[in-house]
């Protein structure tokens, strides 16, 4: 099972010419409703899955680059070395690993990808990547899972002076359902968002100085921001499985919360190697709409977040209405890929409501791509899984993730992600 050091060339996905012909911000038209997802930015509709895949969807990648999230550079050649190796994980059902990924040039921070592997069945598993909050020692017991070195917020469970300390493994546990996924023949991967940006508003750290057009003062408007960046990151984790000889490079799920699952939805809308992808109570700025919110708003999160978007954004806070886009379209950008909406019933901020809506406005792209997408137009009853390949959840309870979840997640990825 141990991989040698391995070097590639990753792949990069094409999109648009980054912002070629889009006007400022002021002088966009005003759309009230959510925008149409199949017409073009000049009100050329599409009718044709040729016409999504060549022209509407590239599009809609560039202007979410160029209004919102900022535009990423492209995948550098990555470096991958196992450091960690243990071969008789959970009473020997798994193999854990602990690999290193180089992902940028000289200097560049590392990211470290928990990997497990089910023993059983036989054959390439399908694998879920997630981010998360506060490292990976955080999701186990375990005292030989290695600590991160990047700044972590003191918020974090046993984190003094912005670093762990042995009080940390272990505390999130309840929050991750490993051992249950690995007993479901999936793959678990994970890595600290931190590792590649420190979530605070310094564009000085993380991997940001390493693009020249990213650094403060001199920050461009349009340069990418700690959700852009975290999104590239899971890329980067992607470029790694898919070289796995374990792994089923065409079964990669990602999930992430809160605000990694704002994450988790971006990396995979911009890369098709993604399979599956749960955002859960990802909220404003990822599953629910900008226009007319039932929770946070634009101006809200900018100015609590000035960094997680591109500044650009922050022109939207009194106009929302003049985004060319609102983030049904972002969901559509997944199809025909499977998504599922989890939410909480108490979690008014993440607008549950709202991001059904989201679901329900991305259906007719999934619809041309003929897929079923959204089955029932109407919103479900607490805790009834709408399992189609726009699937939505909402359980009672606050914001939150925990293991409950875990297994709707598994439900969803057994009926939506099944072996070939």
């Amino acid at each position: 099972m141990s991989l040698p050091c391995l070097v590639w060339a990753s792949l990069v996905i094409p999109t648009l010419t980054w912002g070629a012909d889009f006007p400022p911000a002021s002088e966009l038209k005003k759309v009230e409703g959510l925008p149409d997802p199949l017409r073009m930015f000049d009100g050329t509709p599409v009718a044709t899955r040729e016409q999504w895949v060549t022209r509407r969807r590239p599009e809609l990648i560039s202007l979410f680059e160029h209004y919102m999230y900022g535009k990423a550079p492209a995948a550098p050649p990555l470096k991958a070395a196992v450091e960690r190796i243990n071969p008789e994980y959970f009473n020997g059902k798994a193999i854990k690993q602990e690999v290193v990924l180089t992902i940028g040039p000289a200097g560049a921070p590392q990211l470290t990808l928990l990997l497990i592997v089910p023993k059983v069945p036989a054959g390439p598993k399908p694998v879920f990547l997630s981010i998360n909050f506060c490292g990976n020692h955080t999701l186990l017991d375990d005292p030989t899972i290695a600590f991160p070195t990047a700044w972590m917020p003191d918020h974090c469970p046993g984190c003094v002076d912005h670093h762990p300390t042995e009080k940390s493994r272990g505390t999130q546990k309840d929050d991750w359902g490993i051992e249950r996924t690995i007993d479901r023949g999936y793959a678990f991967a994970s890595f600290y968002c931190g590792d590649v940006d420190p979530d605070r508003n310094d564009f000085t750290d993380g991997i940001h100085p390493f693009y020249p057009e990213t650094g403060k003062p001199q920050r461009d408007p349009h340069g990418w921001g700690a959700i852009a960046a975290w999104a590239w990151g899971m890329q980067r984790a992607v470029d790694y499985l898919v070289t796995h000889p374990d792994l089923d490079k065409r079964r990669i799920a990602v999930v992430g919360h809160s605000r990694l699952g704002k994450t988790s939805l971006l990396a995979g809308a911009f890369d098709e190697r993604i399979a599956l992808i749960i955002p859960h109570q990802a909220g404003c700025g990822g599953t629910a709409p900008s226009r007319q919110p039932g929770g946070e708003t634009v101006k809200q999160i900018n100015d609590r977040f000035p960094h997680w978007f591109c500044d650009e954004f922050k022109k939207f806070n009194a106009e929302v209405d003049r985004l060319p886009f609102d983030q049904h379209s972002l969901v559509a950008l997944c199809a025909p890929r499977p998504v599922l909406l989890s939410n909480a019933q108490e979690d008014s901020w993440a607008d549950p409501k709202g991001q059904f809506k989201a679901l329900q406005g991305a259906d007719p792209v999934y619809k041309l791509l003929g897929s079923q997408g959204l089955k029932d137009p109407q919103y479900p009853q607490l805790e009834h899984l709408v399992d189609s390949p726009l699937g939505y959840y909402i359980r009672p309870g606050r914001h939150s993730m925990n293991k409950g979840d875990w297994l709707v997640f598994l439900e969803f990825a057994d009926k939506n992600m099944p072996a070939r």
